[in-house]
């Protein structure tokens, strides 16, 4: 078997199906004629999306998608993995869509985006009164720190460290994870001295975990768009989805949600939202 059989069969096992994955995602219209908008979702980062008692995919993002589907005379199909394997499926043409992604320059040579849904400002957690004192990066050199996976948060810090390598200072070690849980566990254990991550979800862990002493240290990195993104072949459907969530910017539905979620509102961008670098 050559090695392009070999990489259509291992991605079609991180979607689940068994079979190998289409060349692109459907277009508008193929979306419209078979009536389901396919969403290709890592449901372990709350208040964004996640999974209630229930078993049912909810949050910030999903909440929209259906909203947006509805208007579109469209049902929402979700297919679960990993986040590391979102954007490789994303490309392959397994789903439609997928939500929550950081808006970066790399991300955008890759996908198209959606207009933004919210702003992602980094944060780093620790355990109160432990080693970390500060979120300055300076501070954190030499220690041990756990990210999510291909995730921005994870990118953002592998550039602070080149930073800190030029500046003749050690690196921070990163220990990644697929999941949110899996740093605070890594945290709690002492494999790590802190966790970065985007902040509202850092601070849903704080509420969640009172066994825990957890607290967030303070911002790094600033502050970055969230978007959903699609297949480069699609720009129709691009352009519908944005079309769709501009509207629900515009009525109030999505403020009302980050209300929601969030308990604060955010400005978003829709347009020059991607930056240059």
């Amino acid at each position: 078997m050559n090695l392009k059989s070999l990489g259509i069969l291992a991605l079609a096992a991180v979607l689940g199906t068994g079979a190998a994955v289409p060349a692109g995602a459907a277009s508008l219209k193929d979306v419209k004629a078979k009536g389901t908008l396919v969403v290709g979702i890592d449901p372990t980062f709350s208040p964004f999306e996640f999974t209630d008692s229930a078993g049912k995919i909810v949050g910030y993002d999903p909440e929209i998608i259906e909203a947006v589907a509805k208007n579109l005379g469209l049902k929402v199909e979700y297919k679960v993995m990993p986040f590391s394997g979102i954007l490789p499926a994303l490309i392959a043409g397994g789903f439609d869509v997928t939500p929550t992604l950081n808006v970066t320059a790399e991300r955008a040579k890759r996908i198209d985006y959606v207009i933004p849904t919210a702003t992602s400002t980094n944060a780093v957690l620790a355990i109160k009164g432990g080693k970390v004192a500060s979120s300055d990066i300076g501070a954190l050199s030499g220690l041990t720190c756990a990210v999510k996976q291909t995730t921005q948060p994870e990118q953002m810090m592998q550039k602070l460290n080149k930073e800190l390598e030029a500046a003749g200072k050690k690196p921070v070690e990163l220990l990644g994870f697929e999941t949110i849980d899996q740093t605070i566990v890594a945290l709690a254990d002492g494999r790590a001295q802190c966790v970065v991550d985007d902040k509202s979800v850092l601070v849903e862990a704080v509420g969640k975990r009172k066994d825990l002493a957890l607290v967030v240290i303070g911002d790094i990195g600033g502050s970055t768009p969230i978007g959903w993104g699609v297949n480069k072949a699609d720009a129709d459907l691009t352009a519908a989805l944005s079309a769709e969530v501009a509207k629900l910017k515009a009525d109030g539905t999505v403020k009302k949600l980050q209300d929601k979620y969030f308990g604060y509102t955010m400005e978003l961008p829709e347009k020059d939202f991607i930056p240059a670098q």
